[in-house]
């Protein structure tokens, strides 16, 4: 029975109403600031879904050097000539010793042990240099190590290279594992062939062994093995060395020239002690639930010592099923056996980097959220199958980086955990603003809705609705963005990614909100007409400033979605608070200005209303609250 205009301003207004112009908005302002939040704690966001994804990361799969450890190499032990020998001093600094037992070996006496140290100079990419009176390695800082333990026994690298002139090299390859280079012999001798790497892939090329004595005795595999793994057991990273002697007419090699007949030099064994600050960082991360995977290219009883010094759980038998893999073992498994092992597994030693794409599928098959690190040009498969793939800015190349959706500059783990828990605190804040928007808006629509349907004049007008949407969403909602990681942010299990942003309790909270707001707004609108005789103008600037008033309380009740106002600190997001005060001037002026009079067709109002709508707006603050804390009391139950 309304009139064709009436019902097209009743359709704009429940339109205006019902819409939540400022989510857009509000997400990618959010999304912004999460993003330059991030970046101050070493982990810039290539991809803007990765901000959402890692909220929900369930497992961190983290290389081993350099991200988890200090890639600071010192070689602390040497076996060359079946004799064992300790390696003093630290870093970076050449001043140290090589001592057997106690005492300092003589170089010259020691011929196995002085062609080791001279392997690990001369098949070797990189360069020490100093640089604001402190020496740094231009480099690999394993090489920088090998360079280091060398000068300790006499050996310089400049001196060695100018006698043994380098001809040509294999680079070093995860596939293979191992680098070779080729070197002039002196005085036109034949030309030496220097070759480290893995200790099982240097051994299965070598048929004999150097003596300290400069003779060549029969190789005793299964002694060095267990050299090997005595020192890995210990947390030393462990490096094998062999040379061949090539005719001086050869001037290049390949992989065939690698494939056999070496002689053995020794073994160098190096510690590359765990970040200080990893430590606290994986505790944090399975205290949240997170699990943290170990993948490396070291050997296994390495990879497992380190892992348990950084708080891995492993059991004592490194090796043990329940703990500890190889790539080799790896390889053996069907998709369907590493789905069943991959979930209670937590180091994998030797691995590949095609084996890093086989267990990011096994875990996501198992319903793991994965967060994978990488650097290498063949982790980029890896990277762009994780969920959330992070690449090191850097030692990571341009592929990697390329692939990934978040750099870390540090290469650190410890940024990895900050990262995570940014990505709740952005995601809970962006919650935190929806569970705000929806009944509100839901709010204004049905209050719209209600009126039309039992044919009433409209408690608000679509200009006013316009009005409360487009100043509330830039003084109150935008405010949220800015709330503080809760306390118990990272103590609570990740998201299940299959869960909506809107749960059953949130929804039910957001239908309790439109109730309340609606007979609020109803009896305050009747009331107002009714038993105080006021004009319909002044009715409907009661109602809009009851839902600003009532919208200003409920933000309160959004800080937390669990928690009340003061559990978590009133004073804590202090946006929040300069919002309001901003807010409730812009209702003063929509109210009392006859310029805003004029253009949103409202009209002063008393101090008796006041107290009525502040008193309406309190009331539903605390029946929220009490609805937070009657769930969080039969959730504990």
């Amino acid at each position: 029975g309304n009139s064709v205009i009436e019902m097209f301003m009743a359709s704009v207004a429940l339109a205006v109403g019902a819409i939540p112009e400022g989510l857009p908005a509000a997400v990618t302002i959010t999304l912004a600031i999460g993003v330059s939040r991030m970046a101050k704690r070493r982990a810039i966001i290539r991809k803007l879904p990765a901000v959402e994804a890692l909220g929900s990361a369930t497992v961190i799969c983290s290389d081993k050097t350099g991200t988890l450890t200090e890639n600071q190499m010192t070689v602390q032990k040497i076996y060359a000539g079946q004799e064992t020998y300790d390696v003093t001093g630290s870093g970076y600094d050449s001043t140290g010793q090589i001592r057997l037992g106690t005492v300092e070996v003589p170089l010259a006496s020691k011929a196995a042990l002085k062609d080791c140290l001279l392997a690990g100079v001369l098949c070797n990419d990189s360069q020490l240099i100093m640089e604001q009176k402190r020496v740094i390695v231009r480099g690999d800082p394993t090489e920088g190590a090998l360079i280091i333990s060398a000068r300790k026994g006499g050996v310089d690298q400049t001196e060695a290279v100018s006698h043994l002139t380098h001809l040509d090299s294999i680079p070093f390859e995860s596939e293979h594992r191992y680098m070779a280079t080729l070197h002039r012999g002196e005085d036109g001798q034949s030309h030496v062939m220097y070759i480290k790497g893995a200790v099982e892939k240097i051994l299965e090329r070598c048929a004999d062994e150097l003596s300290n004595n400069d003779e060549l005795n029969g190789l005793n595999k299964e002694n060095v093995h267990k050299t090997s793994e005595e020192m890995a057991r210990n947390g030393l990273r462990v490096l094998a060395f062999a040379k061949r002697i090539l005719p001086n007419s050869q001037d290049k090699i390949s992989h065939h020239d690698a494939a056999g007949r070496f002689t053995f030099l020794g073994l160098q064994a190096m510690i590359d002690p765990p970040r200080r600050e990893v430590i606290e960082a994986v505790q944090k991360c399975q205290a949240a639930g997170i699990r943290v995977k170990m993948i490396t290219g070291d050997h296994v009883l390495t990879a497992a010592a380190i892992a348990r010094q950084i708080g891995l759980q492993g059991g004592d038998h490194p090796d043990e099923k329940t703990f500890a893999i190889t790539g080799k073992k790896l390889e053996h498994l069907s998709d369907e056996e590493l789905i069943g092992a991959v979930d209670r597994l937590t180091v994998f030693a030797r691995v590949a980097p095609e084996q890093k794409l086989r267990l990011v599928k096994a875990l996501q098959a198992r319903g793991c959220v994965v967060a994978m690190t990488g650097d290498g040009v063949n982790d980029a498969p890896a990277l762009k199958q994780a969920n959330i793939g992070i690449a090191m800015g850097i030692a990571g190349t341009d592929v990697a980086k390329g692939a990934a959706d978040m750099l870390l500059t540090d290469d650190n783990f410890s940024s990895i955990e900050a990262a995570v828990e940014e990505g709740r605190c952005i995601f809970d804040n962006l919650t935190k603003f929806i569970v705000w928007t929806l009944p509100t808006n839901a709010g204004e629509a049905m209050i719209l809705l209600t009126a039309i349907l039992l044919g009433m004049s409209l408690p608000a007008l679509p200009v006013q609705l316009l009005w409360i949407n487009m100043v509330t969403a830039v003084f109150l909602g935008l405010m949220l963005v800015f709330e503080p990681k809760e306390k118990y942010l990272m103590q609570r299990p990740p998201r299940d990614p299959e869960q909506p942003i809107l749960t059953f309790e949130l929804l039910m909270r957001t239908g309790l909100v439109v109730l309340l707001m609606l007979i609020g707004a109803y009896w305050l609108f009747w009331h107002a007409q009714h038993a105080e005789g006021v004009s319909l103008a002044e009715a409907r600037t009661m109602v809009i400033d009851l839902i600003v008033v009532v919208e200003i309380f409920y933000l309160f009740n959004c800080r937390s979605l669990t928690q009340s106002m003061f559990a978590i600190g009133p004073f804590t997001n202090l946006w929040v608070i300069g919002g309001s005060i901003a807010m409730v001037s812009a209702q003063l002026l929509f109210t009392y200005s006859p310029v805003m009079n004029r253009l949103f067709h409202s009209a002063p109002i008393g101090l008796k209303p006041w107290l009525q709508i502040v008193a309406i707006a309190a009331g539903i603050y605390l029946i929220v609250e009490l609805e937070k804390w009657l769930r969080f009391k039969f959730k504990k139950a």
